[in-house]
């Protein structure tokens, strides 16, 4: 029974369909072999070059121009190598744009700034057109051109974060028309998130540079990262969640501490690492609360009009006054007002002058004084007392028994007079 079943099976594994190519198993596929693994391009697999001739132009600001002129043939050197060709346009044009009047002609200057990259017959790698376009882009956003001609090797990559955008109300203008004048300020709220992901003296640029093994390059509205796909993605995570003011980076580069610790114990490697990374919560800064004013009832009635000067005036009989009266009541008023704060800056000067209240000395002597007082009128309550002790005697004494016991004992006079 044993042997059948064998046979069963075997004869199983030998009917079993594939139902796409992809699934067949294939000779030259081994366990040894690393898919993932970015091999060099060898010029052998495309003799032939390329059939159509692909480029990319790229614009760069007025600033950089002086350095390109300068870094240019290392640039154009750089790409030769690969059979690419590099063009640097600096060309002063004029341009005659008639307006409309025909009888006015305008002149306008335009300076022209791009670069140029371009397939020639010599280039063999096809993907190589994608990496210097990469190149004049980081070179255009003020990368070093050492630094941007990295690039060019195959396990190099780039990413261009654009910044700018990620900002509600990055540039807000606030502007009052005075005799047609605009004032106007930014914002800076943009400004105050890109120096956080800057840090001070550039420390958090170079300790997310360390985690990530990324070269990043923060100018203007955009954050220019260099390297590896894995990296990369971890430097535009931590960047967004800075600018949209989503968590701070100092956050993001003790996760990535924890990470890199983990993943040198090989017990954790393939184990989940959320129970290990902190969780940090966002505290939202309690606002102040707009008071909202009490609605009136509705009444169809207008509000009764404020009385004016001249009202007042003839309320108080002030209008019907002279105009000299008036002005002696002015000046009467002005007066008193100017002795008041006389008076009251006066009391103020002279409270300066006026000496603390010392605190009384006890004297020794009166203190002794004191103690003798207290002696005797304790010596006095205890005399009250026992006299007092002695009338509450007699008073509860018996009329009879005082007088037998007076009988029954003879006197003192009788006992002399016998003797």
């Amino acid at each position: 029974m044993a042997e059948s079943d064998g046979e069963v099976e075997v004869e199983r594994k030998e009917k079993t369909k594939y139902k796409g190519k992809h699934d067949k198993p294939k000779p030259w596929d081994d366990a040894s072999i690393d898919h993932w693994k970015i091999e060099k391009f060898d010029p052998s697999w495309n003799d032939g070059g390329m059939l159509e001739v692909s480029s990319f132009s790229t614009l760069f600001p007025q600033y950089r121009e002086k350095y390109l002129q300068e870094a240019w043939p290392v640039v154009r050197g750089a790409l030769k190598e690969f059979g690419v060709k590099a063009e640097l346009n600096l060309a002063i044009e004029l341009l005659h744009q008639p307006a409309k009047l025909a009888a006015v002609i305008i002149n306008l200057i335009c300076v022209e700034g791009s670069m140029t990259v371009s397939t020639t017959r010599k280039t063999r790698d096809p993907y190589i057109i994608v990496k210097a376009r990469d190149l004049i882009k980081l070179l255009s956003r003020s990368v070093p051109a050492p630094q941007a001609i990295k690039i060019l090797d195959d396990e190099m990559q780039c990413d261009i974060i654009k910044v700018g955008s990620l900002v509600r109300n990055k540039m807000l203008s606030c502007i009052w028309s005075v005799c047609f004048c605009r004032i106007s300020f930014l914002q800076e709220r943009f400004v105050k998130r890109r120096q956080h992901l800057v840090g001070p003296n550039s420390s958090t640029l170079k300790a997310l540079e360390i985690l990530t093994g990324c070269y990043i390059l923060v100018q203007g509205n955009t954050v220019a990262a260099m390297g590896s796909f894995k990296g990369l993605k971890q430097v535009r995570r931590v960047v967004e969640d800075c600018i949209q003011n989503k968590m701070h980076p100092v956050y993001h580069i003790k996760t990535l501490m924890m990470k890199r610790e983990l993943a040198s114990d090989p017990a954790l490697a393939n184990e989940n690492w959320d129970r290990f990374l902190p969780k940090f919560k966002k505290k939202n800064v309690k606002q102040k609360k707009v008071k909202s004013k009490e609605k009136k009832p509705y009444t169809p009635f207008p509000p009764p009009q404020p009385p004016s000067k001249i009202d007042l005036q003839l309320e108080s009989g002030e209008y019907f006054l002279s105009r000299e009266k008036k002005f002696a009541k002015k000046w009467q008023e002005k007066q008193e007002k100017q002795a008041e704060r006389t008076a009251e800056n006066k009391r103020k000067r002279e409270a300066a002058f006026i000496p603390p209240t010392e605190p009384a000395k006890q004297d020794p002597s009166k203190s002794a004084d004191d103690r003798n007082d207290v002696a005797e009128m304790a010596k006095s309550l205890k005399k009250k007392a026992k006299e007092f002790g002695k009338q509450k005697s007699l008073e509860n004494v018996d009329a009879e028994t005082y007088i037998a016991a007076s009988e029954g004992a003879p006197s003192n006079k009788k006992k002399r007079k016998h003797s």
